[in-house]
C-alpha cells in the first residue's frame, strides 16, 4: 500500500507554531490520537492566520474553507509535550493553496517526528456557498 508523503520546501516556514499537548489530546493508547492531530493542525492554521488578524471568515475579504486534508503519522507524543508546527504555503492558484505542516517535539534533548500533513484550502463565499478568487492582500500574505 502506497503511503502518504509530503516533501517540504528548503526555505524557511511562513510561521512555526507552540502547542502544548493537552490530557484532552491524549487516546486510549497514552498517546496524542489522530483526532487530535487535525485539531493540532487547526490551530497552527488559526494562529498563523491572526498574525495578521485575519481568520478562516475572514481572510482579507473573503473566507476560507479546508478541501482536503493529508496527515502521515511519524511518532508518538506524549502529554506534556509542546509540539512545534512548521507551516509552509505551496500550490498558490488564484483560489486556493495548499498548507504543510511539520509537526515534531523535543524529548530527552532529540527531536521527535510526530507528524506531516497537508490541508488544501480554498476562498470561499460562504453567502452564496461558491468559490471565489483570493483578495491580492491574502494572496501577498500567503506569498511572504
Amino acid at each position: 500500500m502506497g503511503r502518504v508523503k509530503i516533501k517540504f520546501p528548503a526555505e524557511n516556514p511562513l510561521y512555526t507554531a507552540t502547542i502544548p499537548v493537552r490530557i484532552g489530546d491524549i487516546n486510549y493508547g497514552n498517546h496524542v490520537g489522530n483526532d487530535a492531530i487535525l485539531s493540532i493542525i487547526h490551530e497552527a492554521r488559526l494562529q498563523m492566520l491572526g498574525i495578521n488578524g485575519y481568520n478562516e471568515m475572514n481572510a482579507a475579504g473573503t473566507s476560507l474553507i479546508m478541501a482536503d486534508v493529508m496527515i502521515a503519522y511519524r511518532g508518538e507524543s506524549f502529554y506534556g509535550d509542546v509540539l512545534s508546527v512548521k507551516l509552509y504555503i505551496q500550490e498558490i492558484t488564484d483560489y486556493s493553496f495548499d498548507i504543510l505542516y511539520h509537526i515534531s517535539t523535543s524529548r530527552n534533548h532529540e527531536k521527535v517526528d510526530v507528524a506531516h500533513a497537508k490541508t488544501g484550502m480554498v476562498s470561499f463565499d460562504y453567502e452564496t456557498k461558491k468559490i471565489v478568487a483570493m483578495t491580492n492582500d491574502f494572496a501577498e500574505f500567503i506569498r511572504s
